[in-house]
């Protein structure tokens, strides 16, 4: 069985800590995505994992196997980089042989002379070549084994360090922003081969990305890392619905999840608009929490006499549905998506009520830490209370 696991990995490069006791499991057949914004240390950490960098302490087991101190070419990894680094100089073909030719020949039978020579040479680079038209057929890049990387596309050229990766039949792959350089189109269609090459090995795969759609709709379950954390590892729908911390929130999501400021009572109350939440943790005495809402979940209506009120300040228009920015009194920005015909009777600089699905608010700590809160009244208890 081929489990990948990371436990307590850190990392520092010039006395900046990078990577801060990262811990994960990847079972056997498992994809799991590893997002975060730009420094947050996924590249390093895969790094790591390949072998190609070393953790300042942590370990990292394949199959119950601690391979920490084992060199890259000895962990049976394979690796796709976001150049996809394929030799220039050397066909399609001859670049899907290239792990292939160094795991089963000698350093003398790779010589174009004299490795002809040697017994048993001709019948290995055979194989060889019958396993690269295999993957090559199974992948339908057959036609292209002849051409350099110069004479490929980008989606080509893709397909071709996939088949480079997948031919060893690896232990574990490793996919760091793979699809960056294609075009959108190119991209969406990308993803559902990637899935299904994943699928056909059935290794771990970890693959990292910035793109938030493409770790959603691809994995098993998603890592979120941030400024060299690991905040949450969970599957696509539960770190979405139920992110753990409000940096997980924010940064899931588009367009962003509405993060709005208000307070907490010492019975840990909170009141909100037209909802009332009851945290599970009381703190002591009065104190600032924040409350958390996607903007699927907020209702916006042309009706002025709403308890929570904003004027709208702007709309972007995206086809199937209208992104409404709208200003809260005294409250700052908040954002709603509606349908089209809704927003017609959304204009700027126009008045409206806020209504917000009440069993979908979150509540976190100032501190970023989620807090368990359950609803205990909306706008109809709420009308009670204040009338």
């Amino acid at each position: 069985m081929s489990i990948l696991s990371l436990r307590s990995v850190t990392k520092s490069f010039a006395g900046n800590a990078i990577l801060k006791g990262v811990s994960l499991e990847a079972k056997e057949g498992e994809f799991i995505a590893l997002v975060g914004p730009s420094g947050c240390g996924k590249s390093t950490l895969l790094r790591i994992v390949a072998g190609l960098d070393h953790a300042d302490s942590g370990e990292i087991a394949i199959g119950g196997r601690n391979v920490s101190a084992v060199a890259a070419a000895d962990r049976n990894i394979a690796m796709v980089f976001q150049s996809y680094a394929l030799y220039p100089h050397l066909t399609a073909g001859q670049n899907i042989a290239v792990p292939l030719a160094m795991r089963r020949l000698t350093a003398a039978q790779r010589l174009p002379v004299i490795g002809s020579l040697i017994p048993g040479q001709r019948q290995i680079r055979a194989d060889i070549q019958r396993q690269v038209k295999d993957m090559a057929s199974s992948l339908k890049i057959d036609h292209l084994l002849d051409r350099k990387p110069g004479q490929m596309s980008g989606g080509q050229r893709q397909r071709v360090a996939l088949a480079r990766a997948m031919v060893r039949h690896p232990s574990v792959f490793l996919m760091d922003e793979p699809l960056s350089n294609l075009d959108a189109n190119l991209r969406v269609h990308a993803r559902g081969e990637i899935v299904e090459l994943h699928r056909r090995a059935g290794v771990p795969t970890l693959y990292v990305t910035h793109d938030q759609s493409e770790a959603l709709s691809m994995a098993d379950r998603v890592a979120v890392m941030i400024g060299g954390t690991l905040l949450q590892l969970a599957s696509p729908e539960a770190i979405y619905d139920n992110p753990a911390h409000i940096e997980v929130a924010r940064f899931l999501g588009q367009p962003r999840i509405n993060v709005l400021k208000t307070r907490m009572n010492a019975s840990g109350i909170v009141r909100f608009g037209t909802l009332t939440l009851a945290a599970e943790r009381v703190p002591a005495g009065e104190t600032p929490v924040l409350i958390a809402v996607r903007p699927e979940f907020i209702r916006l209506s042309a009706r002025p006499d709403g308890i929570l009120k904003a004027r709208v300040e702007r709309t972007e228009f995206l086809g199937s549905e209208v992104i409404v920015h709208a200003r809260l009194d005294a409250m700052g920005e908040i954002v709603a998506k509606v349908a089209p015909a809704e927003a017609a009777t959304l204009a700027p600089g126009r008045p409206v009520s806020v209504e917000i699905e009440p069993n979908r608010v979150m509540l976190f700590a100032t501190t970023g830490e989620r807090l368990q809160a359950k609803t205990i009244a909306a706008a109809s208890t709420l009308e009670k209370i204040h009338g």
